[in-house]
């Protein structure tokens, strides 16, 4: 076995697991802590991707700098799809049945529309750093999958140490835990709620202007995520921010593994036999609460 091309599968692993942790933190949050069934975050990761891209391409701004103005365009967003989700299904105790079927048709579209927009072709943004690649000895790392590993990381950690320190982040795990035990101290659990959800779709915008400089995207992507998004969160435990991290990288290695040397086809197999075995040994997840 060739030990340079072991190292760089390795790295390109780790990479891609934290780029995969990025793009599901968001329905960790959701998911995991807030029992809303948003299938079609994926949808707005793509949707937060092509306005990236439509920034870059008519007014050359670099990705990361949209991200800056889309997340709290779509906690804004957020509230708003929130609001609807509780008065409709919510606040009736219809959210178990009805709300995933009102997330999937805001997934179909959210798609719809950017095929009505954009069409079916790939798209993907150009930056000054686009064919860059970093070598550090035997290393070749790839720029724009190095940006988006360190603006997920951030961002898990700065999500980590905001449900650890803050009030907030605190009254969003107790709602997580005992919806009425916070009534009862005299918070609002549904803002607290509407402020999570919130906070989990800007993580949608964040990570989709990251997706846009990894690889070219259409409408549909955000289907072929599904799958990845909702094992990534059940293998670290619902609820885990750790949990997802850890996760994420264990998936992310395995797939590249399994890609540089067996093939691309056999990584999802590879990865979701990973999210059996654990669940058989440990149901509650890596991480479970």
């Amino acid at each position: 076995m060739d030990p340079v091309l072991l190292a760089n599968t390795l790295v390109a692993g780790l990479l891609v697991g934290g780029f995969y942790a990025g793009i599901s933190v968001g329905l960790t949050i959701s998911f995991g802590m807030l029992d809303i069934v948003n299938v079609a975050h994926p949808a707005f990761i793509v949707l937060g991707a092509y306005l990236a891209f439509l920034a870059n391409d008519r007014f050359g701004i670099d990705p990361l700098v949209s991200a800056l103005v889309l997340a709290p365009l779509f906690a804004l967003g957020g509230a708003a799809l929130y609001r609807l989700y509780y008065v409709c299904f919510e606040r009736r105790g219809e959210d178990s049945l009805a709300g995933p079927a009102f997330f999937l048709g805001i997934l179909f579209i959210v798609e719809v529309g950017l095929v009505l927009l954009f069409g079916v072709d790939l798209r993907m943004a150009q930056t000054g750093y686009s064919d860059a690649v970093w070598r550090l000895g035997a290393l070749d790392l790839r720029v724009t999958l190095v940006i988006p590993f360190l603006v997920s990381i951030a961002m898990i950690v700065a999500l980590r140490l905001f449900f650890a320190r803050t009030f907030l982040g605190r009254a969003v795990m107790a709602v997580a835990q005992d919806r009425l035990a916070l009534r009862l101290m005299g918070v609002d659990a549904v803002r607290v709620r509407r402020f999570a959800f919130c906070l989990s779709l800007a993580t949608a915008a964040i990570t989709g202007a990251c997706l846009i400089m990894i690889q070219p995207v259409q409408p549909a992507h955000g289907r072929e995520y599904i799958a990845l998004i909702f094992a990534i969160c059940v293998l670290g435990g619902m609820g885990s921010i750790t949990g997802t991290l850890v996760g994420a990288l264990i998936l992310g290695v395995a797939e590249t593994f399994t890609a540089t040397y067996s093939g691309p086809s056999w990584a999802p197999m590879v990865s979701f036999s990973i999210l059996l075995l654990a669940l058989a040994f440990r149901p509650a997840g890596l991480f479970g609460r």
